[in-house]
């Protein structure tokens, strides 16, 4: 099988939020071996509603539809649904029941004659209850397609997903399977990956596909097979993984769909292993990227955002002379910050950002851009200068990945 995902929605267009559905919903369908063939955002508008629709189901068995099915006159998804379908409205009793309570519940007193109409379905849709919401879903079928359409509000829709729309698709199973195999890498560009493994991507058997995706600093390396014998695919995929593994292993950092954060937790944690951090034009960004994900609490110890001078001195131990000789965005000051916070946490690993994030504050020796890195190991200190010549926050965003790099490549080179 595969699918279509639409979000609906002026909000998502004009930049006001970010469509983190589609996103769950692509992850969480491909892990069912439902491939997306397409996804769309679209505005609040009835023709770009029918087209998107009409378009889906010539492309997809499974279109899933998020937003739109609120109570406000704004929201014109479910009126759409009706002239799609060519089906009129009907009351749903148990709808209705659920939503006064909801309100009675929550102490609102009674409930307003908008919200009546979240009652309201296309006679031909199967109504998806939503135990936490007060917009239904709803299951519908055209030709040969399946339509979900399901409210846009992030937890409404995962739990629709997951209590009832999956269960339908379970039941419809198709024998086309999908598998996947990923390689994170850091150090080496997209084209330099592809000239590596030129002869390797050349031997792919027709059902298996090579992607990059490449983010700063890293280049993420994705294996996909389509067939109906799920084992084969499996061996199939993880030997060509595997040889491309071999071929690339000193840029390897996991064999497994991860960030580098995660990487970095997970070998730092088996390896009983504390990092530290003292940021300066960084501003916490690394600590930040680090504990956003579970399992942060075994590695991290603390974070510093020594952004003064007087800060990088009387917390960190920066010497007033190396201050004055070298300036804060020196390698000199960095390796004194990096020592600093290894000392004041008790952390094997301590990693140091000094910078000109920009827009202003640049000279000509230091230009906007500059920033310098170190990393205080076990054993040795690295450091490393870029000059990154791009705006604020891009600035900030290349430094965090590549304080991690560097701290990265100085593990592994502290293990053989």
């Amino acid at each position: 099988m595969n699918a279509d995902i639409i979000t609906i929605g002026d909000e998502i267009l004009l930049g006001q939020i970010v469509d983190t559905n589609s996103a769950w919903i692509a992850r969480y369908l491909g892990e069912a071996d439902i491939a997306i063939r397409c996804i769309t955002s679209i505005s609040d508008r009835k023709e770009d509603i029918l087209k998107a629709l009409l378009e889906a189901s010539l492309r997809s068995d499974i279109v899933i539809v998020t937003g739109g099915l609120g109570p406000t006159k704004d929201d014109v998804t479910k009126e759409t649904i009706s002239q799609f379908f060519k089906s009129p409205f009907v009351r749903n009793q148990q709808v209705l029941d659920h939503v006064k309570q909801l309100f009675l519940r929550i102490g609102r007193g009674e409930m307003p004659i908008s919200n009546y109409a979240q009652a309201d379905v296309p006679e031909c849709a199967q109504v998806l209850f939503n135990d936490v919401g007060t917009a239904p879903g709803m299951w519908l079928e055209k030709d040969n397609s399946c339509f979900a359409f399901l409210p846009g509000v992030p937890f409404e829709m995962k739990f629709l997903m997951e209590k009832r729309v999956m269960p339908r698709l379970r039941a419809m199973k198709s024998h086309i399977h999908v598998y996947h195999s990923h390689i994170l890498t850091v150090g080496l560009g997209e084209s330099f990956l592809a000239e590596q493994i030129g002869d390797i991507e050349e031997s792919l058997p027709h059902y298996i596909k090579l992607a990059y995706l490449p983010k700063i600093g890293l280049v993420r390396l994705r294996l996909s097979a389509t067939g109906t014998d799920v084992k084969l695919l499996q061996t199939e995929t993880e030997n060509f993984a595997n040889r491309i593994s071999e071929r690339l292993k000193k840029y390897v950092v996991a064999n497994e769909d991860i960030s580098l954060e995660e990487a970095i937790i997970k070998n730092f944690g088996e390896a009983h292993l504390k990092i530290a951090f003292a940021e300066s034009c960084t501003g916490g960004a690394i600590a930040s990227s680090l504990t956003q994900y579970t399992g942060a609490s075994k590695v991290f110890d603390c974070g510093i955002v020594a952004y003064a001078n007087h800060i990088k001195q009387d917390v960190l131990g920066v010497r007033k002379n190396t201050l004055d000789e070298f300036g804060a965005v020196s390698e000199q000051t960095v390796v004194e910050m990096a020592r600093g916070v290894q000392c004041v946490s008790g952390a094997e690993y301590g990693v140091a950002t000094s910078g000109i994030a920009g827009p202003d504050g640049g000279t000509p020796e230091k230009p906007v851009g500059t920033v310098w890195i170190a990393v205080a190991g076990k054993n040795e200190t690295v450091t490393k200068k870029f000059q990154f010549n791009n705006d604020r926050q891009i600035n900030i965003e290349r430094g965090t990945i590549q304080a991690l790099i560097l701290l990265w490549n100085l593990y592994v080179k502290e293990l053989v």
